[in-house]
């Protein structure tokens, strides 16, 4: 009970988040930034109107708000002006601040050993366990009632996690020897009540706060003498990562991990360690001759169709074509597959498919259509690692030079050493099965009607033919003989060719300056 008044406005915004099953945390949420954007405007936000809302916006901005500390308050303004006054047209000038997408930082195994062995007490030590060795939130973790161990199927029980939804987590028998060491202290303790929270804080009706775990955790960093920027967050992404390296399909961290779209565990396949991540290239021309070839039809200026739109399309239409092929007897399965050669269960197997997020990127080529050419001639005319990454193998182990982009600059150039067999394993999944295509040319480009269409779109464009292109000068060929394709990777500027000499031969001394010269 509290004494404080509540205005009709402020009661009308909570029972509309009420009804609508809002957490305490999301109203809590929302009425703060309701209650700072009334601070701003200095009167009743029902009277707001899109001028208003502009300008608080660019005050959050000028006022060094992060983004998403603007994106929350974004929904929570259209929140309140769509449903409380029922004024959706308020909130039209509000626009949500994109995000930068960074790579979580990932702690080797030896490290994430350090920090547990350096956490302050058993209960802190066997909360981050499970943080790390079930790949839970936080959240979850401090969560956990002691039910929701099932030694007898080894799972944890997640009850309505992030997004309001239960899942199980994998319970490994090493793990469970923490938890089950500290439920017999607890016990002894006197703390660790009958069914009650698996972590219980200072008072044992009550669970163990996020931020007494969020504190023991920064301990136990220093404890272990790390220098890395990590947060409690950094045991899940450590356990999803370490899992990925360990050959774990990455659907099956997914659902592990709780994500409702791949994309988002696909962060973690990102680098050159060899690692399985299938994926597509296309180049698109941006537009098309017309259906009676008078003109040429160009993109939109956003470029290109919605991502949204792209993503759903190529979707509907990779999943039937496998389902055709299905039905036609063109698949065969092996290993422990070969149930899947049934109709039904290859429609279940495909069904989580047809419900998850497909990752579908477009973007123009920022450098120009060379350099998309030019990258992508690196995936489809050379092998899966370049000789000079190689830097030492024999009978039983290879090294090689990978980029790890979840780390900073200097420190992405890496050395990992693998068992020649999974070394084998990981190079052949990148390598093209016999019969397969590396390259596809569909539309403008199909073999069938390339030459006529591309002269059609060329004259459209009032486009230089190939043969039409002059010649290169005496001038220019000196040119092209005396600069180097590449820039100059400290400056940025041209790079001149001074001398040209054999391989395995050393440059030629400058002359010797005869006696008597200048």
């Amino acid at each position: 009970m509290t004494d404080r008044a509540i205005s009709p406005l402020r009661r009308r915004m909570i029972e509309d988040m009420t009804v609508r099953g809002f957490t305490p945390s999301t109203e809590r949420g929302y009425l703060r930034a309701v209650e700072d954007f009334t601070a701003f405007l200095g009167r009743s936000p029902d009277g707001a109107n899109a001028e208003d809302l502009r300008r608080y916006q660019l005050h959050m901005r000028s006022g060094g708000a992060s983004a998403t500390a603007m994106n929350a308050a974004v929904s929570a303004l259209r929140f309140f002006f769509g449903v409380t006054p029922g004024r959706n047209h308020a909130a039209v000038g509000m626009t949500t601040v994109r995000e930068p997408r960074k790579l979580p930082v990932i702690l080797s195994p030896e490290e994430v050993t350090r920090l547990l062995d350096a956490a302050p007490g058993l209960k802190y030590r066997a909360a981050l366990s499970v943080a790390y060795g079930a790949g839970l939130r936080a959240s979850e973790v401090v969560s956990l009632e002691v039910a929701d161990i099932d030694s007898t199927r080894m799972v944890i029980r997640v009850e309505q996690g992030k997004g309001r939804k239960d899942r199980y987590a994998m319970l490994a028998p090493p793990l469970l020897e923490l938890p089950r060491a500290w439920w017999r202290a607890g016990r002894e303790r006197g703390v660790m009540l009958p069914g009650g929270w698996l972590f219980p804080g200072q008072n044992p009706v009550n669970p163990l706060t996020i931020r007494q775990l969020n504190r023991a955790f920064h301990g136990a960093k220093a404890a272990a003498g790390s220098d890395k920027r990590v947060s409690l967050h950094t045991p899940r992404h450590c356990f999803a990562t370490h899992l990925l390296e360990q050959k774990v399909d990455i659907r099956v961290i997914q659902v592990l991990l709780g994500h409702k779209k791949l994309d988002t565990t696909a962060r973690y396949t990102w680098g050159s360690a060899l690692t399985h991540h299938p994926h597509v290239h296309c180049i698109v021309p941006g537009g098309g001759i017309s259906l009676d070839g008078a003109r040429w039809v160009a993109c939109r200026p956003g470029f290109f169709p919605p991502v949204r739109v792209l993503s759903r399309l190529f979707r509907r239409l990779a999943l039937d074509k496998l389902t055709a092929a299905h039905q036609a007897g063109r698949l065969n399965f092996f290993g422990n597959r070969p149930r899947l050669a049934d109709a039904r269960a290859f429609d279940r197997y495909l069904a989580p498919l047809r419900k998850i997020e497909w990752v579908v990127y477009a973007k123009r080529p920022f450098a120009g259509p060379e350099a998309v050419l030019a990258y992508l001639s690196r995936y489809t005319h050379r092998g899966a690692i370049a000789n000079c990454r190689l830097i030492a193998c024999d009978n039983r182990r290879v090294t090689f030079r990978w980029k790890d982009y979840r780390a900073k600059e200097r420190a992405r150039h890496k050395l990992m050493t693998l068992t020649a067999d999974e070394f084998i394993r990981r190079f052949l999944i990148h390598t093209l099965p016999q019969g397969f295509h590396r390259i596809r040319h569909y539309g403008l480009f199909a073999n069938g009607g390339r030459a006529e269409n591309l002269t059609r779109a060329r004259h459209l464009l009032a486009a230089q033919t190939p043969q039409d292109a002059p010649e290169p000068g005496a001038d220019d060929r000196d040119q092209a003989v005396q600069t180097f394709p590449q820039p100059c990777p400290r400056c940025g500027g041209r790079m001149i060719v001074i001398e040209t000499f054999e391989p395995a031969h050393a440059p030629r001394p400058p002359p010797a300056r005869k006696p008597g010269s200048p």
